[in-house]
């Protein structure tokens, strides 16, 4: 696995190259952390891993993150960074989104962001525990609270940070919001014990009946952004196959 930092219009951003990668396709990869915090190198082991199974080279960059830079900062450096590989001669259908937690729901709301601006949108997109409603309207928010590794009513915290004086219902901060339509393939994976797991089943619903294909897979009895703990167990290695044979299959159609 070959490491290699790079500065992207002054966004911190690097490249995970597999050996055998094939030149010309790749993942670019949103980071979690609650809009309040993530970086390239705490997630360079989990994202090395995830780059390698799907023997795609992918890109990681630092978005700026709240209360700093609270929204649009996330969104704009995103924006920023798919037109710095458009630009460098990347084809968009040689492009996969690829996110967990926040950076789930980032992937979904850059999305939007440039359907809703006419820019070419990628081949699909994977999210991972996504956090598509940061009004925190979800059954699961209550329910599952006491299930989930995070602090309590964290998300509501976050939330406030990142969203700072804009409503929290906006579709660029909670894409749950915003209109699917003639969004690119989606994988979307919950953990159904997760806080966030309505999170991802509402937004799936809405876009698959909004005529987008989606694949949503309910994890039972797992836990937030599992199939990164792959193979730690053999549900996260289970969930883990089937999200790279989706990237593979998106990226190599033929």
């Amino acid at each position: 696995m070959q490491v290699q930092a790079r500065s992207i219009g002054g966004i911190h951003s690097e490249w995970l190259i597999p050996e055998g990668s094939e030149q010309g396709k790749m993942i670019l990869y949103f980071h979690g952390g609650g809009y309040v915090s993530g970086s390239c190198n705490d997630h360079r082991g989990i994202v090395s891993k995830f780059a390698d199974l799907a023997g795609v080279a992918t890109l990681v960059f630092e978005y700026r993150l709240a209360p700093e830079h609270p929204f649009p900062a996330a969104v704009d450096d995103s924006v920023r960074v798919y037109r710095w590989l458009l630009s460098e001669g990347f084809a968009p259908g040689n492009i996969l989104f690829a996110g967990e937690s926040a950076g789930g729901g980032l992937t979904l709301a850059t999305l939007l962001y440039l359907k809703d601006n006419n820019v070419p949108l990628p081949a699909a997109a994977v999210a991972i525990s996504p956090w598509t409603d940061l009004t925190c309207s979800g059954d699961s928010y209550k329910t599952k609270n006491k299930l989930s590794p995070a602090p309590l009513d964290s998300w509501f915290v976050f939330g406030s940070h990142y969203r700072g004086n804009h409503p929290a219902d906006h579709p660029y901060i909670s894409p749950l919001f915003g209109n699917p339509a003639g969004l690119p393939p989606l994988f979307i994976n919950s953990g159904v014990d997760d806080e966030l797991f309505d999170d991802g089943e509402m937004f799936s619903r809405k876009a698959k009946k909004a005529g987008v294909d989606v694949t949503f897979r309910a994890g039972e009895g797992m836990v937030h952004c599992y199939p990164l703990l792959a193979p730690m167990f053999p549900e996260a290695t289970q969930a883990m196959d089937e999200i790279v044979e989706f990237i593979r299959r998106k990226l190599n159609p033929a």
